[in-house]
């Protein structure tokens, strides 16, 4: 059986102490969001155990304190991809 797509998205403000989910779509919506992002050169990083971390979390809620070790390495190889491209 083929898993669900699950999509979660976050914003990380400068003066923010950690990143925060914005939106959090399962299936069809899952689908959508991915393509948004696509369409508008924001980075999609596919982590299904991320993903299934995060989306069982509330919209506007900082990612958990466990998830940040994880998190720091992904915006940290996306500064790398975003320094190569300029």
């Amino acid at each position: 059986m083929k898993k669900e797509t699950k999509a979660v998205a976050l914003k990380y403000p400068e003066d923010a102490y950690a990143p925060f989910i914005v939106a959090s779509e399962k299936g069809f919506l899952a689908q959508k969001l991915l393509e948004i992002a696509e369409q508008n050169d924001i980075p999609v990083i596919r982590n299904d155990t991320l993903t299934d971390v995060l989306s069982v979390h509330e919209i506007g809620t900082f990612i958990p304190e466990q998830t940040w070790e994880a998190m720091a390495k992904i915006f940290a190889f996306i500064a790398e991809l975003e320094g190569k491209n300029e």
